[in-house]
Formats: structure tokens, sequence, C-alpha cells
């Protein structure tokens, strides 16, 4: 009347089985650590076409890598130099200005968000709600893979 029913039979672990876990552990830290901001250069080439009425991008031998206008500063190199810092242009606002003496350098991030929204952003940086940009542009979307473009456009 009664069956006997056995359980089902664990196979033992096996080498593989532990480098699999290991493998999938590594790849999943490696994902952690990477870090969150990550823009594609080559969206980024296309995207400054909106930012080239403005901006040109001018390696310091003379090479237009970019040609653009004359409005806004020069962005050769721009990541990594210090805010409102560009020698040959001389029309930077005031609230610019000020987050430059604060010490500030662009990075990719801080550019991706001045970029969607260039008061706003000032106004954090500086915590001050009359802070204003004279970049009245906003890029709404693509400041991280324009900020990756210039990036790797200096090195």
């Amino acid at each position: 009347m009664f069956r006997r029913v056995e359980a089902p039979c664990k196979r033992p672990k096996t080498h593989e089985d532990t480098m699999t876990k290991f493998i999938l552990l590594a790849v999943t830290a490696a994902s952690l650590a990477a870090p969150a901001f990550a823009g594609d250069p080559a969206a980024g080439e296309d995207a400054f076409k909106k930012c080239k009425a403005c901006h040109s991008i001018v390696a310091p031998d003379g090479t237009e890598i970019q040609k653009g206008g004359r409005t806004g500063p020069n962005l050769y190199g721009v990541i990594g130099r210090a805010v409102g810092s560009e020698a040959d242009f001389a029309s930077y606002g005031e609230s610019l200005l000020a987050l430059g003496a604060t010490g500030a350098v662009w990075d990719e991030a801080s550019l991706a968000a001045y970029v969607a929204d260039p008061g706003a952003y000032l106004k954090t940086a500086l915590a001050d709600d009359a802070a204003k940009s004279k970049m009245s542009f906003k890029l709404a979307a693509g400041g991280e893979d324009v900020a990756a473009y210039l990036a790797s456009v200096a090195q």
C-alpha cells in the first residue's frame, strides 16, 4: 500500500560549480564597484553639435577638433580644469567665477549636471538662490555623453 519515495539525489559539488559561483560573485562585485556615472563619448560627439553654436574645441597647438562659436569658452581640457579658468575667455558670469574661487574643478558628473540646468547647478553648488548663469541653454539629455566626449578629446 505504501510506496517509498526517495528524495532526489544531490550531485556532489564540483570544481566547476565553485568556479561558476566565484565568477558570478566577481562580476557582481565589479559592477557594483564601477562608477555609476558613465557617458558614451561617441554619442557625446554627436550631441556636441548643439553646443557648437557657442563653444569650440581647440587644442593648445591650435588644432580645431570642433569648430564652433566664441560666445562660450573653448572646451578643450575642461574636464579637470578649475571652474571659470579658461585663460582665453574673459566673459564668465559672476556666479561661475564665485564657484571657481571655491576651488571647484570640472569633472564629468559636475559638467553633466551644469549643462542640464546651469542656473540650478550654480544655485545648488554655491548654496545661493541668487546665483545666475550666463549660459541660458539647457541640454535636456545627453550631458553625460558630452562630458565623456570632452574628457576623451583631451587625453
